[in-house]
């Protein structure tokens, strides 16, 4: 990836940001520290990796993706409105009573949702489906779907890393968004996923760990994961929960929390600072 594009990449992610914040406090409710979190995932997916075209959102053979941790809906919301699969200013209109964007994803009201989302655990499940039925249809399409570490933790998960293993779905990707952090705490103290890389090597996936917030890494495991072969691939992606919001990041009460308009505004001002030295103003 050249420096331009990277630069251009980082800056939708924080402008991705700046509305994942703005519409969770328009909504005074919603999930931002997960959202945050994998914006630069939801940005790179969306702007580079997957085949879609925002003007045909159910095109045959487009990519899918499927939000298994489906609170994070704000973040996924941004990214698609922001690649212009919606206006831009309905993600003001988040969780608000007939509004299409609501707290989880909803592929019957929402342009580019291509499974319902909420109950955790179920995403993969469901994303090993669409990849084995691309195989037996033989379309070349790619299942990609993202998962918390939190959201590991639940049994189906599992299984759906046993089957995706045993019947061969290279054409499926598995992201783990391991920011370390659940609603509860410290993934490690409520129920341990680690070793998470060995656990997904074990049930037959290729695996690999990056950095979630840096372009070329992310950029780099996923031409990876379209080379492998015969079976799935999973990405590990470390990162920071509430990424690019001082007083989020980190901090596990931030999972399911509005911003206040004091703090609005200084999320604001944080992520413009970042934005303005990004574009070299």
């Amino acid at each position: 990836m050249n420096q331009t594009e990277k630069k251009q990449l980082e800056i939708q992610a924080c402008k991705v940001r700046m509305d994942i914040v703005k519409s969770v406090h328009s909504a005074k409710a919603g999930h931002p520290g997960g959202s945050l979190s994998a914006a630069d995932v939801f940005t790179y997916l969306y702007f580079k990796e997957m085949n879609i075209d925002p003007a045909n959102p159910k095109k045959a053979d487009r990519d899918r993706f499927v939000l298994s941790k489906g609170h994070t809906a704000p973040g996924l919301y941004a990214a698609l409105a922001h690649r212009g699969y919606f206006p831009v200013e309905d993600l003001l209109t988040l969780r608000h009573t007939n509004s299409y964007l609501q707290g989880h994803p909803n592929m019957n009201t929402v342009p580019g949702i291509d499974m319902s989302t909420g109950s955790l655990g179920q995403g993969l499940s469901a994303a090993a489906g669409m990849a084995l039925a691309a195989k037996h249809q033989n379309k070349d399409f790619r299942v990609y779907a993202l998962m918390g570490d939190g959201e590991i933790q639940e049994g189906q998960i599992w299984e759906a890393c046993m089957l995706a293993s045993h019947y061969h779905l290279d054409n499926l990707c598995a992201i783990v968004d391991n920011n370390g952090l659940q609603i509860d705490g410290n993934v490690a103290d409520v129920m341990s996923p680690y070793p998470i890389v060995d656990k997904l090597e074990a049930f037959g996936f290729h695996v690999m760990q990056i950095d979630a917030h840096d372009f070329d890494q992310i950029e780099a495991a996923f031409n990876e994961a379209r080379s492998v072969k015969g079976q799935p691939s999973a990405i590990v992606m470390k990162s920071t929960k509430g990424k690019g919001v001082s007083y989020m990041e980190n901090q596990a009460g931030w999972h399911g929390k509005a911003p206040n308009d004091a703090e609005l505004a200084q999320a604001l001002e944080e992520l413009n600072a970042h934005l303005a030295e990004l574009e070299g103003k």
